[in-house]
């Protein structure tokens, strides 16, 4: 099933089969890990963050002859579109959705200023993740892809299928939420 709202880039010409594996691994390489990174950001587990971009790739694969993969750029929407349905089937076979739960984060021993530099960051990265979990789906979709993923509003609402004006506001309530959550969190830490 092709997602909706972005139309296939579909190549004008029948390519052999080899030039086809060929622009098919040129993609694979050039998007796995930005595949790959918005399936962890939005399903916040790395064996389903792996199995999303594996089952992405395999749609790649499936649609290869319907798409122009010469064009990786063209592509990409697709790829993103695909990204963001799977990994929602993915948490709703799970049975549970793509939030966290809500783990404190526990202070450790005393340790040097560089290393403390490393844990805050490391801390700060946890808060980010968590305060990402506490989403609903399309706002954690709108976001990663907006602000993490550099995507213009167009972009965004094309892969999403939204108006732009949909995505401003995902956009806009997501940010609120994690402002507030990651306010509640460092009160509560203080």
């Amino acid at each position: 099933m092709e997602p909706q709202g972005i139309a296939l880039p579909v190549t004008a010409y029948q390519s052999d089969r080899s030039d086809d594996l060929a622009a098919f691994e040129r993609i694979m390489v050039r998007c796995e890990r930005r595949v790959l990174r918005i399936a962890l950001r939005l399903l916040n587990n790395p064996q389903d963050a792996q199995d999303a971009a594996q089952e992405v790739f395999l749609r790649l694969y499936k649609h290869r002859g319907r798409l122009d993969l010469d064009d990786a750029r063209g592509c990409e929407p697709w790829l993103f579109r695909v990204t963001v349905n799977v990994c929602h089937d993915i948490a709703r076979k799970r049975g549970r959705s793509v939030a966290l739960e809500d783990a404190a984060l526990e202070d450790g021993p005393a340790v040097s200023p560089s290393a403390q530099h490393g844990m805050e960051r490391a801390q700060q990265l946890e808060l980010v993740r968590r305060a990402l979990g506490r989403l609903g789906e399309k706002e954690r979709a709108a976001l990663v892809l907006r602000d993490v993923e550099g995507l213009s509003t167009r972009e965004v609402a094309a892969i999403l299928g939204s108006s732009e004006a949909t995505v401003r506001s995902q956009i806009s309530t997501a940010r609120l939420k994690i402002r507030d959550f990651t306010s509640r969190l460092l009160r509560r830490r203080s």
